[in-house]
């Protein structure tokens, strides 16, 4: 039901399904009111297993995903990265018929972070302790500010 303070301005039903989060049904307009839309994590999801699947890697796999996520995202601050990886990894994991064995592809989403010097364990706590090769410019695939931004 439509609160009552709403009713003098004779809000249509989809302007308050998108406001008040309520679906069409819940409002008296009956399917086909509003046009079922997915949710970004359900599309970063098709995208970024439909990618895999396909034999992209998960770099450039994620970079699509995140971006579709980023644009389509309704909220008013930016989707982190961290974020968005939990939202594909729900969508899989809700629904894995809609995503056969995209599974397997999850982990990855979680182990490309980046390990910077101070980050990497002394060698003395055991075999599993890797050097790390810093990278020098930091982020942005060793570009220099001035190559970034073309000063």
């Amino acid at each position: 039901m439509v609160p009552r303070f709403l009713r003098p301005f004779r809000l249509g039903p989809a302007f308050l399904a998108l406001f008040f989060g309520v679906g069409a049904a819940e409002l008296g307009g009956g399917p086909g009111v509003l046009a079922q839309v997915e949710p970004p994590g359900v599309k970063g999801a098709q995208v970024y297993c439909y990618m895999r699947s396909s034999g992209n890697s998960h770099e450039v796999s994620w970079a699509a995903a995140y971006a579709l996520i980023k644009r389509q995202s309704a909220s008013m601050f930016k989707t982190s990265p961290t974020h968005a990886a939990v939202m594909i990894t729900e969508a899989v994991v809700q629904n894995p018929n809609t995503f056969p064995n995209c599974g397997r592809y999850l982990g990855d989403l979680y182990s490309s972070r980046v390990v910077t010097k101070e980050e990497v364990p002394p060698a003395s706590e055991g075999p599993t302790a890797l050097p790390v090769q810093p990278s020098g410019q930091a982020g942005q695939g060793g570009m220099t500010r001035s190559e970034r931004f073309g000063n």
